[in-house]
């Protein structure tokens, strides 16, 4: 993903939708009607939303360490 893709989206901070955990989401029919690449987009875009484009951009770090076998 590329970094505009943060920048294309809009928040509308005047809706709020109150649901439970318990119950189907309203939502879901709609998305299991999209192509895996816009439910793939779309879980990016959260990413990105929840943690920043520089934590989701990032890769992990390599460690490698060569331990002496102790005579024993």
């Amino acid at each position: 993903m590329d970094k505009s893709l943060l920048s294309s989206y809009r928040i509308d901070r005047n809706v709020m939708v109150v649901a439970s955990l318990h119950e189907e989401p309203r939502d879901r029919a709609y998305w299991m009607a999209q192509p895996p690449e816009a439910r793939w987009r779309a879980i990016e875009l959260m990413r990105q939303v929840n943690y920043g484009i520089d934590a989701t951009s990032g890769r992990l770090q390599r460690v490698f360490e060569i331990a002496q076998l102790g005579e024993g």
